[in-house]
């Protein structure tokens, strides 16, 4: 599952693989992870919650935040977890692009948002006021730059200790992700074998 064993089974951990079943039909390897502790998994996505609320960022601008991010990064598990997500609210081929880095779909605000994701993900220190520029032209207010910078982030280190701690994507996403979503994650992590084959 990852470079530490699966912890004990606690009320909170439970729940949530509960709702990953309810949401998935499976136990995330990302979850049986966190299970170490939960909670600070909850608090993380309230805030990014928070930030989605705060910013009225659409599912779609979310899937190009996290995929653009997580394929900057190298992080196959979100790339194949949010290319899906992103597949299934859009199509294949745009999602396959964004993880590619190829955004000729995207609109002019979404293409500022993945190459700032991108640009935050490879060299946050990199970055100019041309950068946040793009942002502006494209329609962002400083106020949503600041949240979307922050979004970021939070997925940033959410993948992180994913990839360092070797949680591999899991082998649903065999099946789960289209062929086009497949074809583009050639980096991090293998998908996990299928326990049944071991």
């Amino acid at each position: 599952m990852s470079l530490l064993p699966e912890p004990a089974t606690t009320p909170a951990v439970q729940g949530l693989f509960d709702d990953d079943v309810e949401e998935l039909g499976f136990v995330m390897n990302a979850s049986r992870l966190w299970a170490y502790q939960p909670e600070w998994q909850v608090r993380l996505f309230e805030l990014l919650g928070l930030i989605v609320r705060e910013h009225d960022l659409t599912f779609r601008q979310r899937g190009i935040l996290v995929t653009a991010c997580a394929s900057a990064l190298g992080d196959s598990y979100c790339s194949l977890a949010w290319g899906t997500k992103l597949a299934t609210a859009t199509d294949p081929d745009l999602a396959a692009g964004v993880l590619r880095g190829d955004d000729h779909a995207l609109t002019d605000p979404e293409r500022a948002l993945a190459a700032w994701a991108r640009q935050v993900a490879r060299d946050p220190n990199a970055t100019t006021m041309a950068d946040v520029a793009v942002l502006r032209d494209a329609g962002w207010t400083d106020p949503q730059i600041f949240g979307i910078t922050v979004f970021v982030a939070v997925r940033i280190a959410f993948s992180t200790v994913k990839d360092a701690l070797d949680a591999r994507p899991d082998p649903a996403y065999r099946s789960l992700a289209p062929p086009a979503v497949l074809a583009a994650v050639t980096y991090g992590r293998p998908i996990a074998a299928d326990p049944a084959t071991q």
